[in-house]
């Protein structure tokens, strides 16, 4: 299974094809990935365990397990996890294309370009 450590946490790829990707992402305790959007993907998050704060197009919403949010292709977006245990949700990916080099990346808290 391909998977990545990053500052903020892992991601693993659970099933990667022409027309879709899906990824089970954790996300450490205070953690938060970059505010960002992408140019080729729309994405579809179901939060599995924990609480996050979701900034989608500069507006903050809190969820918890069960939700379900719909990301628009160049939405710009962000998920922190601002509970005390390790956040996990689903991330489908739906598009042309599902590099990790169409993170077009706004603010980060870990100076990545």
């Amino acid at each position: 299974m391909e998977h990545d450590e990053r500052p903020w946490g892992k991601y693993f790829v659970l099933e990667d094809t022409p027309t879709h990707k899906v990824k089970r992402i954790e996300v450490k305790p205070g953690g938060r990935l970059s505010y960002q959007y992408h140019q080729k993907r729309s994405e579809v998050w179901t939060i599995v365990k924990g609480k996050a704060k979701i900034t989608l197009d500069d507006v903050d919403t809190e969820y918890s397990a069960g939700a379900v949010i719909k990301i628009p292709l160049k939405a710009k977006h962000r998920i922190m996890n601002i509970g005390q245990d390790t956040l996990t949700f689903v991330e489908v990916q739906l598009g042309s294309y599902f590099g990790e080099d169409d993170i077009v990346r706004i603010e980060d808290d870990y100076n990545r370009n």
